[in-house]
């Protein structure tokens, strides 16, 4: 005769054996996709209009390399230029000042309102709307002139063009992130006695964050692609300026098109890969769901316990009165 399960004496029903319902249609459609990307990759692999031989020859030449780095530094130094004038911006739409408010909103509606390539014409136009500039009191004395037509300044100009246009979405950005954060939180800390660089320091920004960060990383990666279009000012010194120019030369345009792709591809995934790490940092705190490490070492501390209460003391007075 077969002894009955201790758990079900005690009271306790039997652990359920959970089996996972099936899905064949995922299998199905997982195999669809693999057969049709082979098929892709073996057309393109044998397709001779992509002309690999001129790909990998062009990959890591100097000149591409050159247009990386340029690309690099107009988006860095552009979402700086962004990032500065979205804040000064925010904090003037949020300002009780309807002077300040009005300016802003005159600002946003003019570089959201407008395309970033007619934008970039314009700066590009620059030397010839303004020739020359004078610094100092107007209609007294001017300190400086710069004669605008003599400068070089193709680069400086684009940065300064994508820099305004993004700031535009950057100040709308921090904006929300702003505001997403109770009043409570504020009204809080001033009871503690923080004082308004404290509050916004340790309680406001940090919680802001959340909001800001998705969307600044996903405006920094179409900050890197929209360099391709300082061609308006304009610049042939970035990544696509530079592929354009080696397939004028060359008459290949597709094979310098995917190479260009390719290092557009391989800057993005290593800002995406930077952006999941600081919206993780910035998220702790945020949601009380659980890791599986933390469900883990939960279940082991369990299983420790109803151990103990097993084999504890109270256990074994009861096993000796049994026996008495």
């Amino acid at each position: 005769m077969t002894s009955p399960n201790p758990d079900t004496v005690a009271g306790e029903p039997e652990p359920i054996k959970a089996v996972p319902l099936r899905h064949p249609g995922q299998w199905v459609a997982a195999a669809i996709i693999i057969v049709l990307a082979a098929l892709f990759v073996y057309g393109a692999a044998t397709n001779e209009a992509y002309a690999w031989g001129t790909y990998g020859r062009y990959l890591f030449d100097q000149r591409v390399m050159s247009g990386v780095g340029y690309t690099l530094a107009l988006t860095v130094l552009s979402m700086v230029i962004a990032i500065v004038l979205g804040v000064v911006l925010a904090v003037m739409r949020l300002s009780p000042n309807p002077v300040l408010r009005g300016t802003a909103w005159v600002y946003l509606w003019v570089f959201r309102g407008t395309p970033v390539y007619v934008q970039l014409v314009f700066w590009g136009l620059f030397p010839a709307i303004y020739k020359k500039i004078d610094l100092g009191i107007p209609f007294v004395h001017q300190f400086a002139h710069i004669d605008i037509q003599t400068l070089n300044a193709a680069f400086l100009f684009a940065v300064i063009g994508l820099g305004l246009n993004e700031a535009a979405y950057m100040a709308e950005i921090v904006r929300a992130g702003v505001s997403s954060v109770g009043e409570g939180q504020v009204e809080a800390s001033v009871a503690l006695g923080m004082s308004w660089s404290q509050t916004m320091r340790r309680t406001v920004l940090p919680q802001a964050m959340r909001v800001i960060i998705p969307p600044t990383g996903n405006e920094l990666i179409s900050m890197l692609k929209t360099t391709s279009l300082v061609a308006a000012v304009p610049l042939t010194l970035d990544l696509y300026g530079r592929v354009r120019d080696i397939s004028g030369v060359n008459f290949e345009p597709i094979p310098l098109l995917m190479v260009a792709s390719t290092w557009y591809l391989m800057v993005t995934s290593i800002l995406m890969v930077g952006q999941f790490y600081l919206e993780r940092y910035y998220a702790k705190g945020a949601t009380r769901a659980l890791t599986a490490r933390q469900l883990k070492a939960m279940a082991a501390e369990d299983a420790t316990d109803a151990s103990g209460a097993a084999g504890g003391p109270g256990a074994g007075r009861t096993t000796g009165g049994e026996n008495a």
